[in-house]
């Protein structure tokens, strides 16, 4: 975890995970299915399109359901519409950005890389989530890098889940 707090600038973070079972081309295509991504992310109870091509810079999902409080209270749904910024299949990255939501971010913008991390392409990979963000009131960055940790860790782990045992 790398993590740069100041309350005058931006925050900035980055959570990694390695996964030994499957291949950073297996677990871009989880990450390249940008509409569906509630199958995977913990806490996450939808995830899909409102407006753009499915999977092109400029696409925008709509995401309810998280764990961060929502500014409304407790007890509302918490969302964020965010939009596809960059995408790049060749070196398996994606950054995006939140461009609306109830969940208190002003500024988030966010790069996901997926890359190799044995001797060869098929023998596991890491995955690095950079974060960027305007602080958020209420919150200590660290405590946003532990649930951002905690979300990847989950999520890797139901991706090589469904990759090693795909009956389930």
């Amino acid at each position: 975890m790398e993590v740069e707090q100041n309350s005058e600038t931006k925050w900035e973070a980055k959570v990694s995970t390695v996964l030994k079972e499957a291949s950073a081309d297996q677990i871009w295509g989880f990450y390249g299915d940008f509409f569906n991504f509630h199958k995977w992310f913990p806490g996450l109870a939808s995830c899909y399109g409102v407006h753009g091509a499915y999977g092109e810079p400029g696409c925008i999902r709509y995401c309810g359901g998280f764990s961060i409080k929502s500014e409304d209270g407790e007890d509302s749904v918490r969302w964020s519409k965010e939009k596809l910024t960059a995408v790049d299949p060749i070196h398996r990255s994606l950054t995006y950005e939140i461009v609306d939501c109830n969940i208190g971010f002003k500024s988030y913008e966010s790069t996901v890389k997926i890359t190799p991390s044995g001797s060869d392409a098929e023998s596991g990979c890491r995955i690095d989530w950079s974060i960027k963000v305007d602080p958020v009131k209420g919150w200590v960055l660290e405590d946003l890098v532990k649930k951002f940790e905690a979300g990847l860790d989950r999520a890797a782990r139901r991706m090589e889940e469904a990759l090693t045992n795909p009956e389930e």
